[in-house]
């Protein structure tokens, strides 16, 4: 709705739309009537005056918003040329709100608005008008289109569409620094009067923050905002339209401006001075305490260091990144007997400083932290307390004394020591240690060759609280004596040429000395007493702990003799001065032409100066014991050939000899003799004479036949020289088939032979009778199995009394 006072402006307008409507159509009516349908001109004839184009008499109409009155709102009148005022034409309208908002009286054209307009919701509204016969329906004048514009009112107030806003601003901006823009919208036509004007002032916060009236850009109007004071501000900005004048409409937001931070203020600690305690035993790196200094600022603002300006050689300081402490740790072990009370000064520093704010002071602040050291019972203190070297001659005596360890209690009370030695650093028990004075003597001989340091560690305990103890590290040097005579590095040896010349270098010779004199080794090289009248060799001695072997004459002879041994003779500087005698053996070789060595002979001459009467016996018992092994090892030898060939004597062969013999019958239990078997090709030949072999030595069914008396014994005599003759061409015939084929082994003894012979005086326990005849069997089929077979089938072939082998 408008407001009362825009009563009177609604009627002036629709007054002045009349006057233009009627002034419109009055002016139209003084033109020359007449309808066309095309828009041209119509010519009458050559004598005819030129007709103006009759048309419409209207291009827009004019609305107010808003209208409030209880009668239809009067829009406009369409009219034609051609109407006459007699009825006969009637107006028609279409387009936008045709019929609905807008209405037209058809015989007079007149438009009028039904309904109440808002031009911020259509501004305009387009149409098509239209003039027909009244009878006929016929088109009068061509349809033509026409605007009724909604003319505009301030009837919106401002409004900002973004809103509540949110802005920021650093503490101690300087004034008219820019903070944030606001916008406000009108609704209303900008085009049309000031009602889309829109103006900004501040309602509330107007002392720190101003509004440009125009842009609506906030901006400071103060230059001591600070954040720890109030770190935010809540304005109230308002728009005005009608340019900010009297009966405008306005609308306002809230705007939120948060004031940030920036580091204007150093770090504070609470209290100027602060106390902890602290145990003299604590280890190094035991946290003592922790400080903290508080900064107003925020963020990274108030990361800051801490530094020890004062008394940071026994304590160190650190800082905590999660909670920004300063964390105050022992450096170094603490002692309550020498001092107590420890006051360290600590600083905090901020680690961002803007150099903007340098000038408001130094952002540093310092503190005391006083540290009491309380007392503690401690265990006693070496000294020196890294440990002790002591040193003794390896020739000191049992019972001497190497050194004196001390220690103390470092508590007030000063209670006495006790000593001891850890027997696992000295389980050989070398050394002991008084238990009240720390002496450490002697408990055994020292040899330095075998042990040249010795470390054992000392035990300090307080007399009465074994629970305070300390140990300490004692190394003991054992110093040198001049007890092990030098010695030849190693056996040495030497080849020379038979043509060797006088003064030729041969060898050189140095040596080894398991003692370390302080001043160094010093050794002198001479021939053995016994050599030093030899006329082949000289000695050179060096003078560096080395000697050279010369040779002293030319024309050796290693036919005559080819080995030479040359005891050397070295004594060492001492004190005192010891010796030893070593050999040095010179082989004589045959060289050729280019002095490279061809052949050494192996016997060894020794030199008669060179060897004593205890060396010949040695060399004789030697040569015994070689003998006596030689003997050993020769009648070993023969004893183990004997047991060899008697060995091979008992031909194993005999042992895989198969043979089949049913013997004599189920009662002849002898008929397996093994010496028969085994002189199976010494068969004698059968004799009547009392000269033949032996009865015990053939089978037993043999035997019943030699036993017989009369013209019976000749004849088993007979039968059985048959017997044997038969055994003997079996077998020979036996063993040309195994010489004559070569898939078998050179020798016969895995030839099976099997021959059962003629006939047996035992019954046959077969049911088939060899001589029967009455037999009705045909056993004529045996021959074709073979020749293990052909024998069988012969005895019981009908009328066919021959023998043979199979």
């Amino acid at each position: 709705m408008a407001p009362p006072w825009t009563a009177g402006a609604w009627t002036l307008l629709t007054a002045l739309g009349l006057l233009c409507c009627c002034c419109f159509g009055w002016c139209e009516a003084s033109r020359t009537s007449g309808l066309t349908s095309g828009g041209s001109r119509l010519e009458q004839g050559p004598s005819t005056l030129e007709r103006v184009k009759r048309g419409w008499v209207w291009n827009q109409f004019f609305v107010v918003e808003e209208y409030t009155g209880t009668e239809p709102l009067y829009v406009g009148k369409i009219h034609t040329d051609s109407d006459e005022g007699e009825g006969n034409i009637k107006y028609t309208i279409s387009g936008e709100g045709a019929g609905s908002i807008f209405i037209i009286d058809e015989l007079t054209g007149d438009i009028h608005a039904t309904e109440r307009l808002d031009r911020e919701e259509k501004a305009f509204y387009t149409l098509r008008a239209q003039a027909r016969d009244r009878k006929s329906n016929d088109p009068l004048e061509p349809e033509s289109e026409f605007v009724i514009k909604v003319q505009d009112i301030n009837d919106s107030e401002p409004e900002f569409l973004e809103g509540p806003y949110i802005g920021s601003v650093a503490e101690l901006s300087p004034i008219g620094t820019s903070i944030m823009k606001v916008t406000a919208s009108d609704a209303d036509d900008p085009t049309y009067g000031s009602s889309a004007r829109v103006v900004y002032s501040v309602l509330d916060g107007e002392k720190c923050f101003t509004v440009d009236r125009h842009t609506g850009i906030i901006m400071t109007a103060v230059a001591d905002l600070d954040r720890e004071t109030q770190d935010r501000y809540e304005l109230v900005v308002k728009a005005t339209d009608m340019a900010g004048q009297m009966g405008g409409l306005s609308g306002s937001t809230t705007v939120t401006i948060v004031i940030t931070d920036v580091n204007d203020n150093p770090p504070r600690f609470p209290q100027k001075m602060y106390q902890f305690s602290v145990s003299e035993g604590a280890p190094v790196g035991t946290p003592v305490g922790r400080v903290i200094a508080t900064d107003a600022d925020m963020g990274e603002n108030t990361d800051m260091t801490y530094l020890i300006k004062e008394g940071g050689e026994l304590f160190k300081v650190t800082t905590d990144v999660e909670t920004q402490e300063a964390v105050v740790s022992i450096k170094k072990p603490l002692d309550f007997e020498s001092k107590r009370t420890h006051n360290v000064v600590v600083e905090a520093v901020n680690k961002h400083v803007d150099p903007r704010f340098v000038d408001l002071g130094s952002f540093r602040d310092q503190t005391i932290v006083r540290v009491s050291v309380s007392d503690i019972d401690e265990p006693p203190i070496f000294q020196p307390t890294e440990g002790a070297i002591m040193e003794v001659q390896e020739d000191a005596k049992v019972g001497t004394m190497v050194g004196i360890v001390t220690a103390r209690d470092p508590d007030v009370k000063n209670k006495p020591i006790r000593f001891s030695i850890d027997r696992t650093t000295d389980q050989e028990m070398i050394f002991h240690i008084d238990p009240d004075s720390g002496a450490i003597t002697l408990g055994k001989i020292l040899d330095r060759e075998t042990a040249g340091w010795h470390n054992i560690t000392v035990k300090a305990v307080e007399a009465d609280n074994h629970t305070m103890v300390s140990h300490s590290a004692v190394s003991i040097r054992i110093l040198d004596v001049n007890d092990n005579p030098p010695e030849l590095a190693t056996p040495y040896e030497a080849s020379i040429c038979e043509d060797a010349k006088p003064g030729q270098l041969i060898h050189t010779i140095s040596v080894v000395d398991r003692d370390e004199p302080q001043s160094g080794h010093r050794f002198y090289f001479t021939l053995a007493p016994e050599a030093s009248s030899n006329r082949h060799f000289t000695l050179w001695d060096i003078k560096d702990n080395t000697a050279g072997i010369r040779t002293q004459r030319s024309g050796f002879n290693r036919h005559e003799q080819n080995v030479y041994f040359l005891p050397i003779l070295v004594v060492d500087s001492g004190p005192p001065s010891l010796s030893s005698t070593g050999t040095l053996t010179i082989h004589v070789c045959g060289c050729d032409t280019g002095e490279t060595i061809q052949s050494c002979n192996a016997t060894a001459y020794v030199m008669s100066a060179a060897l004593s009467p205890g060396a010949l016996i040695a060399l004789l018992v030697c040569m015994l014991i070689l003998i006596v092994l030689v003997l050993l090892i020769l009648t070993l030898k023969r004893h183990r050939k004997g047991q060899r060939m008697a060995e091979d004597e008992e031909d194993m062969r005999d042992n895989v000899i198969k043979y089949n013999d049913e013997g004599g019958g189920e009662q002849d239990t002898q008929a397996y003799d093994m010496s028969a078997l085994r002189n199976l090709y010494d068969f004698p030949e059968a004799k009547s004479c009392d000269s033949g072999p032996d009865i015990r030595s053939l089978p037993q069914w043999i035997q019943a036949n030699r036993v017989g008396g009369g013209a019976e014994g000749a004849e088993g005599a007979a039968a059985a020289a048959t017997d044997f003759s038969l055994f003997k061409g079996y077998i020979r015939k036996k063993v040309e088939q195994a010489d004559a084929d070569l898939s078998v082994p050179p020798y016969d003894s895995f030839q099976t032979y099997a021959f059962e012979g003629t006939s047996s005086p035992a019954l046959s326990l077969s049911s088939i009778h060899t001589l029967s005849t009455t037999s009705e069997q045909d056993f004529s089929y045996l021959s074709d199995w073979g020749p293990r077979f052909r024998q069988l089938a012969g005895y019981y072939a009908p009328g066919n009394n021959e023998e043979e082998g199979s």
